[in-house]
């Protein structure tokens, strides 16, 4: 018997084609809807229309500025140089991420709407949507400012300008309870409120006209944060001191203004914290002037005491004159104290008894002359008396004189040489004692000198600080009459673009849109659907062969088969016939058609597939062992009460005579259910059902039998022994997808011969995108009555 699973296996090209048979298979699942996209869309695109035409548009106003980098200054006072003192001039660009935050301040984004005084604004409303007059308002309504941080609530009111009369009427309800209708006749005016005092002016150069608008004067605090939101500050680059500002705003004047008083406002702010700063500064310098100018004048008196009180002058030149002083008197008693020790010897010498008669040493470096002549003569007479002991005696009158001669000169020698020795002896003390003096002095002058630098040194600090005070002082009256900005403007505030809403993203998102939610809702309800509505939730679940597809038929007819029509659902038998006699070969001959429950139309099948075959002028039998809920005898208008349940129970001993013709076909003939007996699964458990078949399969070329569900009783499955194969039958939009895994249970555990599916009722199959065997064919066709559920 040819293999009958073969049915389900694709060839190659059902491999190759698959992946886009399944992308097929899902656009075809959402094209059945066309109608939900094209509606989606359409509403989707109207919806953006009407957004576009009543949103106010948001535009991109942008700027760029430069940072003046300043020296980074500071305080660092030295006492050799002028250059220690860093006093702040110009505020110093030492982090840009905080000029970036100082930019973003609430304080500096409340002085520039203070300013502008954009907390107040002047609504028109046209046909499509409100405007805000903003500088073409011609009255200016403003309010006090501290009466303006105090608000509670907002204060709007309607005002009407007359270019005729030129009056302003202000009319309108400032809070809940009160009312106010003021006529001005002229401006500028006052409107005393419980809120404050609000002043009306006239705008230069704005005609009067004939206007109606609304005034809205808003708590600062509110308008702050909608520009600290809406306004972006970055910087260039990474290595620059660009910042690219921009603000998004629906009124591109107000943006423009906003962004240049920004940048006019955190240069007036800078220039006023180095101002503060420089006050600060001066302050501080004069201060210390002051202090250094009393600190200077007590040092400058403390040297000139010290010098007054120590007989300084100059101290190195004092200390040099000391020095070769004590010099000179240290020679000096080097000196007298060598004469003296010539003296001290020559006195030695004199008075020494050996030496009486000799001469005395003359030319000894003695500075005495007295002494020196002395000595000459007494040498001249001792070499006299010498040169005369020679020729006369000691008693020689000539020889007595010289005697006394000499020893007068010795004495007078003597006495010289003390005096000489005294007088020495005067002049060492005296060249001591002076040495002394100058020595000592020079001993003392490092203390002199420690003590003198000490009050130097003051009095130079002092010096240094007070000068350099003053040069500082220059400077920072230099820098108090520098103006300088911080901030550069290098692009002045221009309109970018529109930012919002962009009219291409919105088309292009209501397109997705459109599409998107249409398909979202039939994907919803294809996973919340527990029922089969396409092939495709077949063939996700199914795993048993599937012989064919059976199209939609929405007419009362039970039999639909015709001879020679070429209509789609008899050539959905035809397909099906033939797909059921090739699988089933020579040998097999009884075919079983069941269902999981009632209402899939296995009886409906079972007829039409069985005249479909009869049509090849083959000899087919159709028995009904449906014995529960026999259907076959009212589908097919018979008037016989008798069938097969009469031969199984044993009322008829023949077979031949149950079997009658359905007179649809002349080879079609049926064998009907028969009486409903008390017992059907035991009558089909019975041999005479084996007998029965075997003599049919002899006398018809094809046997099919109607059985009974499979998933509500065993009738099928205890027949099952008499069949070589199964028609499995599906009905779309009827059977539950809890039906194709009962089939699939049953085919894995063999309960069922030769399983193979049916699917009955499938819509859409003259579109041509069945799968399997099912093929749809370009005819057409449509039928008007109701469907019916056909068993």
């Amino acid at each position: 018997m040819t293999d009958l699973n073969s049915v389900s296996q694709p060839d190659n090209n059902d491999l190759a084609n698959s992946e886009a048979v399944s992308i097929m298979e899902i656009v075809m699942r959402f094209v059945r809807y066309w109608k939900w996209f094209v509606l989606g869309i359409v509403v989707a695109l109207i919806a953006v229309f009407l957004y576009l035409r009543y949103t106010t548009p948001i535009y991109n106003v942008t700027s760029s500025v430069v940072l003046k980098e300043a020296r980074n200054q500071r305080f660092e006072p030295s006492i050799g140089g002028m250059d220690g003192l860093q006093l702040g001039g110009l505020g110093a660009v030492t982090n840009l991420e905080n000029e970036i935050y100082i930019l973003q301040s609430r304080s500096i984004i409340r002085n520039v709407i203070n300013r502008l005084n954009l907390h107040t604004s002047y609504i028109v409303s046209g046909r499509i949507k409100k405007t805000d007059l903003y500088k073409e308002s011609p009255v200016i309504v403003s309010m006090e400012q501290g009466k303006l941080d105090s608000l509670n609530t907002d204060i709007s009111f309607e005002i009407s300008t007359n270019n005729e009369t030129n009056t302003v009427t202000v009319s309108g309800l400032l809070n809940a309870t009160e009312q106010i209708d003021t006529v001005f006749a002229s401006l500028p005016a006052v409107l005393h409120t419980p809120h404050g005092i609000i002043s009306f002016t006239k705008r230069p150069g704005i005609e009067m006209g004939n206007n109606n608008m609304t005034v809205m004067i808003m708590h600062p605090n509110s308008i702050i944060r909608q520009y600290r939101g809406s306004l972006s500050v970055q910087q260039a680059s990474k290595q620059s001191s660009v910042l690219n500002l921009s603000i998004n705003t629906p009124y591109p004047e107000k943006g423009k203004d906003f962004l240049n008083m920004l940048v006019e406002v955190y240069n007036n702010e800078t220039i006023e914290d180095n101002k503060m700063k420089a006050f600060n500064t001066q302050s501080f310098i004069n201060e210390r002037i002051a202090i250094i100018d009393r600190e200077l004048s007590e040092a400058e008196r403390s040297v000139e005491d010290y010098k007054q009180q120590e007989g300084l002058s100059d101290l190195q030149v004092d200390l040099q004159r000391n020095m070769q002083m004590g010099s000179q008197y240290e020679q000096q008693l080097v000196k007298v104290e060598t004469q003296l020790n010539v003296v001290n010897s020559l006195n030695d010498y004199v008075n020494n008894p050996n030496n009486k008669n000799k001469t005395i040493p003359a030319n000894v470096g003695l500075e005495d002359p007295n002494l020196a002549a002395t000595t000459s003569e007494y040498n001249r007479l001792v070499l006299e008396r010498e040169r005369l002991s020679q020729s006369m005696t000691s008693d020689n009158p000539a020889m007595i004189r010289l005697e006394d001669q000499i020893s007068g000169l010795r004495e007078n020698i003597n006495s010289s040489i003390n005096s000489v020795q005294q007088g020495l002896s005067i002049q060492r003390r005296d060249a001591r004692n002076q040495a002394n003096i100058y020595g000592g002095r020079v001993g003392v002058m490092p203390t002199q000198e420690r003590e003198f630098m000490e009050l130097s040194r003051e009095q130079q600090i002092k010096a240094s600080l007070f000068l350099m005070l003053l040069q500082k002082r220059e400077e920072n009256a230099l820098e108090l009459a520098a103006t300088a900005n911080s901030a550069k403007v290098l692009d002045e505030a221009l309109t970018g673009g529109q930012v919002s809403p962009r009219r291409m993203i919105l088309l292009l998102a209501a397109l997705m849109l459109g599409i998107l939610i249409p398909a979202g809702i039939i994907y919803l309800m294809d996973i919340l659907q527990f029922k089969l509505r396409t092939r495709a939730d077949v063939d996700r679940l199914n795993k048993v062969p599937v012989l064919g597809e059976i199209p939609k038929h929405n007419d009362d007819k039970n039999v639909v088969v015709e001879e020679n029509e070429t209509k789609p659902i008899d050539e959905a038998f035809r397909m099906a016939r033939t797909n059921l006699l090739l699988t089933l070969g020579s040998d097999n001959k009884v075919v079983s058609i069941t269902s999981t429950v009632s209402g899939e139309g296995k009886t409906f099948i079972a007829i039409n597939l069985a005249l479909s075959t009869a049509l090849l002028n083959k000899r087919v039998l159709l028995i009904g062992l449906d014995l529960r809920i026999p259907r076959l005898r009212e589908y097919l208008g018979l008037e016989t009460k008798d069938g097969i349940t009469s031969y199984l129970s044993g009322f008829e001993k023949y077979i031949d005579k149950l079997v009658i013709p359905t007179g649809l076909h002349p080879n079609f003939y049926v064998l009907p259910a028969g009486p409903i007996p008390p017992n059907p699964a035991e009558l089909l458990s019975r041999t005479s059902l084996d007998t029965a078949i075997e003599k049919l399969k002899e006398e018809f070329d094809y046997i099919f039998i109607d059985s009974a569900p499979a998933a509500m009783i065993t009738d099928t499955l205890v027949l099952s022994r008499v069949t070589d194969a199964t028609v499995y039958v599906c009905r779309m939009d009827y059977s539950s997808k809890g039906n194709i895994r009962f089939a699939n249970s049953l085919m894995e555990q063999n309960k069922l011969k030769n399983m193979l599916l049916v699917i009955n009722d499938v819509a859409d199959f003259h579109r041509g995108y069945g799968y399997g065997y099912g093929y749809g064919y370009g005819y057409g066709y449509g039928y008007g009555g109701k469907n019916k559920k056909k068993d």
